[in-house]
């Protein structure tokens, strides 16, 4: 969640690296831990994006081979019987 509010101090900020932990850092120094952040996390989606394409891609044959079995047991003979 996000509140507007006024630094009393803009040369220094606190900066949430990670569980709960808070670090004081100078403007610059957080700018530039920020966009070291950035890069790792763009990095890392391009890691993992080849992996997710190809979940999907199985995902949807999946789906295509469930509907497939679906059709042909509500197509044939008795097959509608629960």
């Amino acid at each position: 969640m996000y509140v507007p509010g006024k630094l009393s101090d803009v040369r220094r900020v606190l900066v949430d690296v990670g569980t709960g932990y808070y670090v004081e850092k100078s403007a610059d120094a957080a700018r530039a831990f920020f966009q070291r952040k950035i890069e790792f996390l763009t990095r890392q989606m391009e890691k993992i994006q080849p992996a997710l394409q190809e979940k999907h891609a199985m995902k949807q044959a999946v789906l295509e081979m469930m509907t497939q079995k679906l059709q042909q047991l509500t197509a044939a003979p008795g097959g509608a019987k629960a």
